[in-house]
């Protein structure tokens, strides 16, 4: 037999439900969020708006916010790697 494919959205579907007083349009204000560098972030990701939604290995980590791009930012994973990810600004949270 051939072997399952095990692509980026694989097991994702308890993860990317909402809960049902929060379905429905995304509103405005979490698109225009704006973040400083070096503020603590989460990763909380927005299943209404996929485009730029992060590999679900990300969900949850605490990251720092290094820069700001036209519509994305640019955060860095906190902890023993170094990685680097482009996110939009719905599926970020502030910490705390």
């Amino acid at each position: 037999m051939v072997t399952r494919s095990k692509g980026p959205r694989n097991d994702t579907r308890k993860r990317l439900k909402k809960k049902i007083r929060r379905r429905g349009k995304i509103n405005i204000s979490s698109f225009l969020q704006e973040f400083k560098e070096g503020d603590k972030l989460v990763i909380k990701p927005e299943p209404a708006h996929q485009k730029t939604i992060p590999h679900r290995r990300f969900f949850g980590k605490v990251v720092k916010m290094i820069e700001a791009k036209k519509r994305t930012y640019v955060v860095q994973i906190l902890g023993k790697t170094n990685k680097k990810l482009v996110i939009s600004p719905v599926h970020l949270k502030k910490l705390g």
